[in-house]
């Protein structure tokens, strides 16, 4: 009895132990993300299951290019989970025009026009205007330009509300990768 009641509480102390593990594993360092819609078609699917490094972003800024996952700015009861790219940094000036992703900031005083090579080819982004990034905001877009709810609608994204950078396609295993930020 005495043997058996020993291997009981050594199951229990290797479940706990475990249940610990994965507690602060997911609530401090990654956390899994299953995209649910079109957004960001043709890079992600509906169904794709992602890990998002919480991490990083408490070492660095947001760098123009990268993934991410935040929570919807104008949620009123439950918040709702997005996935985007930051196109437009801190301080800097977004103009949409032609179907083009202009940025002026202080390297580029007459705007660079980006070169979004994650995009396919002929892809327009719809909608005309500027918008002035304050300081601790980004402009996000979806990659599905025409059917992306995104910082066109409801402005610019305070960095509070990022949830963490996506470095990792576990779902489906044929689609299975590690994200880096594009060049511009």
């Amino acid at each position: 009895m005495r043997q058996f009641l020993a291997s009981f509480l050594e199951v229990i102390e290797v479940v706990v132990v475990a249940f610990g593990a994965v507690f602060l594993i997911r609530s401090f360092l990654v956390q899994p993300f299953l995209v649910s819609g079109s957004s960001m078609i043709p890079n992600f699917s509906d169904g794709d299951y992602l890990l998002v490094d919480e991490v990083t972003y408490r070492f660095r800024q947001p760098e123009r290019g990268e993934v991410i996952v935040f929570r919807y700015p104008k949620y009123e009861s439950a918040p709702q989970y997005f996935i985007k790219r930051i196109v437009g940094l801190s301080g800097e000036r977004i103009k949409l025009k032609g179907g083009r992703v202009t940025v002026f900031n202080k390297e580029h005083p007459d705007g660079l026009a980006l070169d979004e090579k994650y995009l396919p080819g002929g892809t327009n982004t719809a909608g005309e205007g500027e918008f002035q990034i304050p300081d601790g905001s980004y402009f996000v877009l979806g990659d599905n330009r025409a059917y992306s709810f995104d910082s066109r609608n409801w402005g610019v994204l305070k960095a509070g509300e990022i949830v963490g950078l996506v470095q990792f396609r576990l779902w489906p295993p044929s689609s299975l990768q590690v994200f880096a930020a594009p060049s511009y």
